[in-house]
């Protein structure tokens, strides 16, 4: 999958969440994408991952929906999350 320009990869957990929270996450690494933003609707979170390193990301931010999460630049804002509920 071509990552080149990529920013960030917004994921919405699936019906095969373990797949969405590790596989993909890991593939969008390898990628150097820096920003991977995962709302898991199991657990009413949503996490930003990022500073991809080889196979995974060295940094991870988790907040509970309903509570904002503060994108890094180029984005630099905050989300709010209360709609995703």
């Amino acid at each position: 999958m071509p990552c080149e320009g990529v920013a960030l990869v917004l994921e919405v957990t699936s019906t095969k969440p373990r797949n969405d929270r590790e596989a993909k996450r890991r593939c969008y690494a390898r990628g150097g994408i820096p920003l991977h933003l995962l709302v898991d609707r199991e657990s009413s979170s949503i996490t930003l991952f990022s500073d991809p390193e080889r196979d995974d990301y060295r940094e991870q931010c988790t907040r509970p929906l309903g509570k904002p999460l503060s994108l890094p630049a180029p984005f630099a804002f905050d989300l709010e999350t209360a709609d995703f509920l």
